[in-house]
């Protein structure tokens, strides 16, 4: 889908970037940017944390059934 976009497809979509919110509006789009993605690495991060954590609780099935026995 996406290929290599390379150099001058880059400026090209800066230049257009540019031309549509003007350069007064370039700080706050990137910070907004920068937002958003901090925002979703510290999502993602506590959902791969959770899931670690949930799976150390999980006991071995024959531990469970050691136990059910006694």
């Amino acid at each position: 889908m996406l290929q290599n976009i390379g150099f001058p497809g880059l400026m090209l979509i800066l230049v257009v970037v540019l031309v549509l919110f003007g350069p007064s509006k370039l700080p706050e789009l990137g910070r907004a940017v920068g937002r958003t993605l901090h925002e979703f690495k510290s999502s993602a991060r506590e959902l791969v944390s959770d899931g670690k954590e949930s799976a150390d609780h999980i006991e071995p099935d024959d531990k469970r059934l050691d136990k059910a026995k006694a």
